[in-house]
C-alpha cells in the first residue's frame, strides 16, 4: 500500500519544493565555499578593525580607536577622492566611448564593410582586456618610462624633446596618465556588452526611423540607446565596483604615488597591512570600502528593477 500523501490530488512528491530539494546536496561545496573564501575572512576582517596588531604576536583590541583615527585621516579620504577619478576612468569614460563605437560598429562598419570588418574591429578594442591586467600595467609603465619610454622618444623624434616629462613620477601628470591607461585597459568591454544588445534590436526599428528622415545621431538617441538600458545598467554596476577595487594598476604604476597622488582606498588598506603593519588600521579600511561597495551594489540594484520595470 502506497504511503504518499496526497494534497488536492497531487501527490506530494511531485511539489515544486519535493523536486527542488533534491538539489540541495550540491550547493553545499558552493556554500562551504562561500562561508570559507568570502563569509569568515570578511568577519574576521571587521574583528581585526577593533584591534592593534602587528601581523604577528598578541592581538589587543582597542574599540574604535581605529575607526576614529579613519574618519580623521585625510589620506583617507584623499584616496576615495582619487576613487572618484577612477570612476571617471573606468566607467563614465569607457560607457560613453561604448555606446558610439558600439553604435557605429553595428549601424555603419558593419553595413557598409560587413560583419567580419566589424568582428575584427571589436576584437582588437578587446585585446586590452584578454591581457592579464598586471601584464597590461607593466607594458604601459615601459611606455611612460621616464628614461627611455615610447612616449619621451616619440616626442624628441618630433623635435619635442622640452615636452619630455616623468609622466607617472610627477604630481602634475601621474593621475591623468593612471586614468588614460585605464581607459585604454577597460574600453574593450562596454564595446563588447553593448554590441551583444545590439544584435536584438530589431531592424525594422531603424527602417521606420530611416523612412522618417531620422539621421544616425536621431536614430542612437531614439533607438539604440532606449534598446540597450539593461546592457548600460550592467556595466555601470560591473565597472563601477571594479574602479572602487582597484589596485593592480596602482601597485604596478605609482604605488599609490607621488605623495598621495594615486592613492586608491585598496592600495592604501594594503599600504597599512603589509608596509607599515598597522593590520587593525587597514583591515577598517577595507571594510569601509567593502561596506561602499555593498551599499551601492544594493542601491543600484534596486535602481536597475525599477528601471527595467518601466521598460517592460
Amino acid at each position: 500500500m502506497s504511503k504518499k500523501t496526497k494534497t488536492g490530488g497531487v501527490s506530494m512528491s511531485r511539489l515544486p519544493g519535493n523536486r527542488s530539494a533534491k538539489f540541495v546536496p550540491y550547493l553545499i561545496p558552493g556554500l562551504v565555499g562561500l562561508l570559507v573564501i568570502v563569509v569568515i575572512p570578511f568577519v574576521w576582517n571587521i574583528y581585526l578593525s577593533f584591534t592593534r596588531w602587528r601581523g604577528v604576536g598578541p592581538v589587543k583590541f582597542v574599540g574604535l580607536q581605529n575607526w576614529k583615527r579613519l574618519f580623521a585621516d585625510s589620506t583617507f579620504w584623499i584616496s576615495f577622492a582619487n576613487s572618484f577619478w577612477i570612476i571617471v576612468a573606468i566607467v563614465v569614460i569607457p560607457t560613453i566611448l561604448g555606446l558610439f563605437i558600439s553604435s557605429l560598429l553595428t549601424d555603419v562598419i558593419q553595413k557598409k564593410f560587413g560583419g567580419k570588418t566589424a568582428s575584427f574591429l571589436r576584437a582588437m578594442f578587446y585585446l586590452p582586456q584578454l591581457l592579464p591586467v598586471a601584464v597590461a600595467a607593466i607594458i604601459m609603465g615601459w611606455i611612460f618610462r621616464p628614461e627611455d619610454g615610447a612616449v619621451n622618444a616619440l616626442l624628441v623624434k618630433l623635435g619635442l624633446g622640452s615636452l619630455q616629462h616623468n609622466w607617472l613620477g610627477s604630481p602634475d601628470s601621474a593621475l591623468p596618465v593612471l586614468m588614460f591607461i585605464l581607459v585604454w585597459i577597460q574600453l574593450g568591454y562596454p564595446i563588447v556588452i553593448f554590441m551583444s544588445g545590439l544584435q536584438r534590436v530589431d531592424p525594422e526599428l531603424y527602417e521606420a526611423a530611416g523612412l522618417d528622415g531620422a539621421n544616425w545621431w536621431q536614430k542612437f538617441r531614439v533607438v539604440t540607446l532606449p534598446s540597450i538600458i539593461p546592457e548600460l545598467l550592467v556595466v555601470i554596476l560591473t565597472a563601477t565596483i571594479g574602479a572602487l577595487k582597484t589596485f593592480a594598476p596602482v601597485y604596478l604604476l605609482t604605488k599609490g604615488g607621488p605623495g598621495t597622488a594615486t592613492t586608491v582606498p585598496s592600495y592604501y588598506s594594503y599600504n597599512q597591512f603589509f608596509q607599515v603593519q598597522q593590520v587593525g588600521y587597514g583591515a577598517a579600511i577595507s571594510t569601509a570600502l567593502t561596506v561602499v561597495i555593498i551599499v551601492f551594489s544594493i542601491v543600484f540594484t534596486m535602481v536597475q528593477k525599477h528601471v527595467e520595470k518601466e521598460l517592460v
